[in-house]
């Protein structure tokens, strides 16, 4: 179902997420197309290394890694694989897409030399996560030293779970396993 979007001058968008039930079969098929797609992008992680390699090592015989190579590469990969084959060839033809964009701003950053920002970062009592993105977490076991790390999860079903790690002179998390 799509919803109409109805703009006046001056108003905002909203934004609706809506939770998908899907049968076993159809949950099958998506986790394999994703599979195949998962692979793409490996695949495409892969030799642009290669790439990045090959060029360090001789600075006068400079390769790419661009999407046109990426998508001859698909073609064969296809041709010679029927695993690969038996999925639709447009999420796996964007996916190449995603990846060259991807690459390009990661070439670009580094280029300019933005820093990156890795990993989680627990800061009064609130998850940073990696592009800016803060939560509030409940957690289950309240731990009276400050938290450093924390590992997150996400299931199918866009349903999260935060784990952390808390210093060694807690003793009332190491007791609990925690």
């Amino acid at each position: 179902m799509t919803t109409p979007q109805l703009v006046a001058e001056g108003a905002g968008r909203a934004r609706y997420t809506y939770r998908l039930r899907v049968s076993s079969t159809a949950a099958a098929a998506l986790l394999a197309e994703w599979d195949r797609c998962r692979w793409i992008w490996n695949e495409c992680v892969a030799k642009s290394k290669q790439v990045h390699l090959h060029n360090r090592a001789h600075p006068g015989d400079n390769r790419t890694c661009g999407p046109a190579q990426l998508d001859k590469m698909l073609t064969e990969a296809r041709r010679i694989t029927p695993w690969l084959r038996a999925g639709s060839s447009v999420p796996q033809q964007q996916i190449i897409r995603d990846f060259g964009r991807s690459r390009a701003k990661a070439l670009k950053d580094i280029a300019e030399r933005l820093p990156g920002r890795r990993g989680f970062g627990i800061k009064d009592g609130r998850l940073h996560l990696a592009g800016g993105i803060v939560l509030a977490v409940v957690w289950s076991l309240a731990c009276p030293a400050s938290r450093r790390r924390c590992g997150c999860t996400a299931t199918a079903s866009a349903t999260g779970t935060a784990r952390s790690s808390c210093p060694p002179w807690c003793s009332r998390c190491r007791r609990r396993g925690g």
